[in-house]
């Protein structure tokens, strides 16, 4: 089980269930169970709760004023807040953490686990098509907005060459990496070059570079010559580039769902909303200033470090292989987001996108204990 410290926050992570425990100041049983029912009903209905409601929904054998005494106790410790005098009350960020670390067994229906991994096993061949059905099953599943990150090393290692003619001196450089990445560029030497002398230069180096990163290519330059040099040098400018990029761009999916919900209805959150989409760096945006533990990481409203999302909640998971290649995959959602399903989601995914990774780069995954 994976152990994730948040604040005064507890995480339990494991392959099949998502657990989060308070570790901060306690409600009683009966408060928790006034704020467990405000939360699902406005997480429903997008509509302020009345005490009324509370009463009739929750099961509890207590008065009105009970109640109404209770939810006072719960604004007056920030825990809900009342838009108007005369409304009902809706959750704080305060009052949603209360929830999530509340929840318990959270886990997604065996069914859909197994529509899921019916879909992967249809595409496990085909690498690029991973993230995009990824963010198309985490956006429908989640009824949010979907972001999925394709996992990269922190040091890109060379897998493969091939060089071929295209003119007396031109020659097509087609470059291989480590987790079926390809990268291509036309290189132009000073002199011609012929398909039989590409073809060895491309062996002598795939012998010399299986299976470095970029120092270790630079290290080998010593012996070879100028025209391998010149080959070298543009594998090495490749990687460079490749070392540098955090992430590739990410697949996104669901933003009709953000647009279909009622707190996003205006025009100035429609706006805010487009913004965010077409914003290039939002993968960086989303992102907790930390996020090294494996596992599923919950950031609501103004808990997020940017502006721009603080009327948002985020739900985002690394996976892969530490140490070899991270993704992420997130939704994003209005803070009055079904929390459990978007973290059963996440963590599910997750799970199989390591999976694939294992079985791209031919590792075993040790199964984490629940104990």
């Amino acid at each position: 089980m994976t152990i994730i410290h948040q604040n005064d926050t507890l995480i339990c992570i494991s392959s099949q269930k998502v657990r989060v425990l308070n570790m901060g100041k306690t409600l009683s049983p009966r408060t928790e169970a006034i704020l467990k029912s405000i939360v699902e009903q406005y997480i429903a209905r997008a509509a302020p709760v009345p005490s009324q409601s509370v009463l009739h929904n929750n099961g509890l054998d207590v008065s009105s004023a009970t109640i109404r005494n209770e939810m006072m106790r719960l604004k007056q410790e920030g825990y809900i807040i009342q838009p108007h005098t005369s409304a009902g009350s809706v959750p704080s960020d305060k009052g949603y953490r209360h929830y999530v670390e509340s929840l318990d067994d959270i886990r997604l229906p065996l069914n859909q686990q197994r529509m899921i991994n019916h879909l992967f096993h249809q595409v496990e061949t085909r690498v690029e098509e991973w993230a995009k059905l990824t963010a198309t099953l985490l956006a429908n599943m989640s009824q949010n907005m979907a972001i999925v990150a394709t996992a990269k090393p922190d040091n890109c290692l060379f897998k493969h060459l091939e060089l071929v003619s295209i003119q007396d001196s031109t020659a097509l450089l087609v470059l291989v990496l480590q987790g079926a990445v390809v990268r291509q560029q036309l290189t132009v030497f000073d002199q011609p070059v012929t398909q039989t002398e590409l073809s060895a230069i491309s062996n002598r180096l795939n012998g010399l570079f299986e299976a470095l990163n970029n120092p270790g290519i630079q290290a080998k330059k010593a012996g070879l010559s100028d025209l391998e040099k010149s080959i070298t040098d543009c594998i090495l400018n490749i990687m460079k580039i490749e070392d540098e990029i955090e992430y590739e761009a990410p697949y996104m999916d669901g933003l009709q769902f953000i647009f279909n919900q009622p707190e996003f209805a205006g025009t100035r959150q429609t706006t805010t909303s487009l913004a965010l989409t077409e914003n290039k760096n939002l993968l960086r945006v989303i992102l907790p200033d930390k996020l090294t533990d494996r596992g599923v990481h919950v950031i609501i409203g103004k808990e997020n470090k940017s502006e721009t999302i603080q009327n948002y909640s985020v739900v985002i998971s690394q996976y892969g292989l530490p140490g070899e290649a991270i993704g992420c995959i997130a939704v994003i959602g209005p803070t009055r987001m079904q929390y459990a399903r978007s973290i059963a989601s996440v963590d599910y995914l997750a799970e199989v996108l390591t999976g694939l990774m294992a079985w791209l780069y031919g590792r075993k995954i040790v199964p984490e204990s629940d104990n």
